[in-house]
């Protein structure tokens, strides 16, 4: 009767054994051994943490790049390409008639056109992101007042675009604002789009806030405090930058003034006496003479320049 019975169990339920050896088999690792809960549950946890940390490395390079500028790689405008090229080729004239005097020479100059281009556009961009630091602490100053009166966050930054709209008119800060409050509206987290803007711009003071920004959106605290903190040490360095800038100013006129002093000499030279610097231009001594010439002139002036450009 005990045989009949464990017989019918089986016919009745064949494959409960194939399940089980499957189910066995699901959770034996490569090695065959068995894997535990306590196992299966980190190994589950660790699957997660990776989805979730490359959804997070996917948000940092795509978050905003798509619709506002990095400003780092932007691409210049039509009216500055112009500018750009006028002043290459007029540079490239000047340095021509002053130190060759030859059409032929000018293939030899081409690499000039591509430095100067270079420093050109790094100098551009040193400018933009200047003013954009200085617009942001604008920004802060205005989040805090906001703040300080019991706005929101979000409302906050509205009261920010506005008062920037106000004050600084159109510009960068303000189309980075505009689009700051319009993803908010969407139900994108502020500090999220903070550090979008502290990533796409590179500056350290905006990073600096974005770091302090998300720690205190997410552990709590004051943020008025925050936002205050922050703009204070801002302005401090915006107002050292400022008092360097105008203890130097006259050292950066007077480097400009000799920088154009030996430039000016030699077209003086070439305009009183036409045939006196002949020798420099026609014949192959003259030529290296002129070249080693520029050279001296070129570094002379890359190293005056780094001594008065002074950071912060």
């Amino acid at each position: 009767m005990k045989k009949r019975g464990e017989d019918l169990i089986s016919t009745v339920r064949p494959d409960r054994g194939c399940r089980e050896k499957k189910q066995e088999s699901r959770f034996r690792g490569p090695s065959g051994r068995g894997i535990g809960p306590g196992r299966r549950a980190s190994r589950a946890a660790r699957s997660g943490e990776g989805q979730q940390s490359g959804s997070f490395r996917d948000m940092k390079k795509t978050a905003g790049t798509r619709t506002m500028p990095v400003y780092r790689e932007r691409p210049l405008e039509r009216s500055e390409k112009l500018r750009l090229a006028g002043e290459t080729a007029l540079l490239l004239a000047a340095v021509d008639l002053l130190f060759f005097a030859s059409l032929p020479a000018l293939i030899f100059l081409s690499p000039l056109a591509f430095i100067y281009i270079r420093l050109r556009k790094k100098a551009m961009l040193e400018k933009r992101l200047k003013k954009l630091s200085y617009d942001f602490r604008e920004v802060l100053d205005s989040l805090s007042v906001a703040l300080r009166a019991g706005y929101s966050v979000e409302n906050a930054f509205l009261e920010a675009e506005k008062n920037v709209r106000q004050t600084l008119g159109e510009g960068d800060m303000l189309k980075e604002l505009s689009y700051l409050n319009r993803q908010v509206s969407l139900n994108v987290p502020p500090d999220e789009l903070v550090s979008d803007l502290a990533y796409r711009t590179g500056l350290e003071d905006i990073r600096n806030f974005a770091a302090v920004f998300s720690s205190v959106r997410r552990m709590g605290g004051s943020m008025a405090e925050t936002v205050r903190s922050a703009a204070a040490v801002i302005t401090e360095k915006i107002d050292v930058e400022r008092e360097i800038e105008t203890a130097i100013a006259g050292k950066k006129t007077e480097q400009k003034i000799m920088a154009l002093m030996p430039c000016l000499i030699i077209l003086y030279m070439r305009l009183a006496s036409p045939g006196f610097l002949d020798v420099l231009y026609t014949t192959a001594l003259g030529r290296i003479i002129m070249t080693a010439c520029l050279a001296a002139y070129a570094g002379a002036f890359y190293l005056g320049r780094r001594i008065v450009d002074i950071q912060v």
